[in-house]
């Protein structure tokens, strides 16, 4: 019962005239969502002979048919590659050859690159989706007139970022979509009576498990905005009455900052969730001082992706924490030795449970290396109080080392961001002479607001040991971000080197 397609049969068969997707142009019933599976299911199997195994990129922004192919894909034993719209040809050409992928479905609006594909890469069979016939069935089709798919079953390969080196494919299985729906569930109420908007991508592991997928399995709705916009974003949620609303910090920021929030009907909401990056303590309690619910968790694509999420009776007296670990899902802190930490020490997170993915593709030692005795290693350090909320410090990998001592860019980030002038900030370590590393700040300022860099060491010494504060600061207009909304640290490394496309420094 853990094939996940499972969810949209039987819900046909138990409540066939609920809404279940819906989107700017259309929207579909529990009933003809599973027909629309069928159709593309027998039309990938039977028509276009893709095979249990076989990957299928998927190429086009967030739109019903991107979910309808996703169950689709997964009542045949395919696995679904989404690929991601912002990345260069070179970049998608590699997760293209990595994943041997079959078939490549796209949308018109890019065209272009993938003919750039088709030249690089032959043999790549690709379909405009909005050529596709489908075949009309005339009888009903269930699990039974497709072959039989094990829970362990191979299901996505969602690229990692690939903030150092090359993107992995983290794949993971039918089994570990449906633990994360249980763990979503059970974590923060998902009900049939939850309608929930998709502002993340689907070609991110939060867009589809935060909170399609749980919905979806809950028998709620699911309405999917398309590309991301803050004023779309408010007219859907009031339409629609949205119960349930996930984004990532600079999402919720660009929704508050929009002329019509203070005008829009917000009642319907029980849930703003951030996660995805750290989210800075004054958006928090904007949204918690209009009386707006403000919840935060944690998750990795690894993890298909929850670990973390707070609960109703915890996000108000617990700001700033990530909650604890869902139901399915065991967690440790460990120190450099792999010896847990005491309560309020920091330490690596490790994670054990049934959404932890199969394996890196075709990466057999990167897997080792992440995954031992069950436990994945996340490279994020964190802390728990003495409560058992869990902490984010940063990633093991960004951490400073000054002098001797560890230095957490997260933690001066955080100082940084309560001043009133700051509207965006990001830490990274450079190379120094005497201390090895030293941290380097990187600011937005606010529309008609300015600091000076004295103001800023003096708001970091009255909360920083001297050896955290940043050496220097540089303004820029706005901080280079990946497609999942997060600070891409690799590129502002790049901009030391490009000392002219820096705004300029505080003075």
């Amino acid at each position: 019962m853990e094939q996940i397609s499972i969810w949209i049969e039987k819900r046909a068969i138990m409540s066939p005239n609920r809404l279940a997707l819906l989107d700017q142009r259309r929207q579909l019933t529990y009933l003809e969502m599973n027909n629309e599976i069928n159709r593309w299911a027998y039309y990938l199997g039977k028509m276009e002979n893709i095979q249990q195994g076989d990957r299928i990129g998927l190429y086009f922004n967030n739109r019903i048919d991107y979910i309808v192919v996703l169950f689709a894909i997964a009542k045949i034993g395919a696995i679904a590659v989404p690929l991601n719209i912002r990345l260069t040809s070179e970049e998608l050409l590699y997760q293209i050859t990595d994943s041997e992928m079959s078939m490549l479905i796209y949308e018109h609006e890019f065209h272009s690159t993938v003919q750039t594909l088709k030249n690089k890469h032959p043999q790549l069979t690709t379909q405009l989706i909005e050529s596709i016939t489908l075949p009309q069935l005339q009888e009903t089709y269930t699990s039974h007139d497709f072959p039989i798919i094990h829970a362990s079953t191979p299901y996505i390969i969602c690229y990692t970022s690939g903030t150092t080196g090359r993107p992995k494919g983290a794949v993971l299985t039918q089994e570990n979509m449906f633990w994360n729906a249980v763990n979503n569930c059970t974590s923060i109420d998902i009900t049939s009576m939850d309608r929930t908007i998709v502002l993340l991508p689907f070609f991110h592991i939060g867009g589809i498990g935060l909170f399609a997928f749980p919905t979806l399995f809950a028998g709620g709705l699911v309405a999917i905005l398309g590309k991301f916009d803050s004023g779309e974003a408010l007219k859907m949620i009031q339409r629609e009455r949205i119960s349930v609303i996930m984004g990532v910090p600079t999402i919720f920021d660009a929704i508050r900052k929009h002329d019509e929030f203070l005008t829009t009907n917000l009642s319907s909401v029980r849930i703003f969730c951030s996660g995805g990056a750290p989210c800075p303590k004054e958006l928090i309690e904007f949204y918690l001082n209009q009386g707006l619910p403000f919840y935060q968790g944690y998750g990795l694509t690894e993890t298909s992706p929850t670990i973390f999420m707070l609960a109703k009776e915890d996000y108000k007296k617990k700001i700033g924490s990530v909650g604890k670990p869902v139901l399915y899902t065991d967690i440790n802190i460990l120190d450099e030795n792999d010896c847990p930490v005491a309560t309020g020490e920091i330490g690596e997170l490790v994670v054990k449970g049934p959404n932890v993915i199969k394996e890196y593709w075709q990466l057999p030692a990167e897997t080792e290396k992440a995954i031992k005795d069950g436990w994945f290693h996340t490279g994020d350090y964190v802390k728990a109080d003495q409560d058992g909320f869990i902490y984010m410090i940063g990633r093991k990998k960004e951490m400073i080392i000054s002098g001797g001592e560890n230095v957490y860019p997260l933690e001066i980030e955080q100082v940084l961001k309560e001043e009133p002038a700051i509207d965006e900030v990001s830490v990274i370590g450079v190379l120094d002479e005497k201390w090895g590393e030293v941290p380097f700040a990187f600011l937005v300022v606010k529309e008609n607001h300015s600091i000076t860099e004295e103001q800023l060491k003096q708001a970091c010494l009255s909360k920083l040991a001297k050896y955290k504060i940043p050496k220097s600061f540089a303004i820029l207009s706005e901080l280079p971000k990946n497609a999942a909304g997060k600070v891409d640290k690799k590129q502002l490394k790049a901009l030391l080197t490009k000392e002219s496309t820096l705004k300029g420094e505080l003075q």
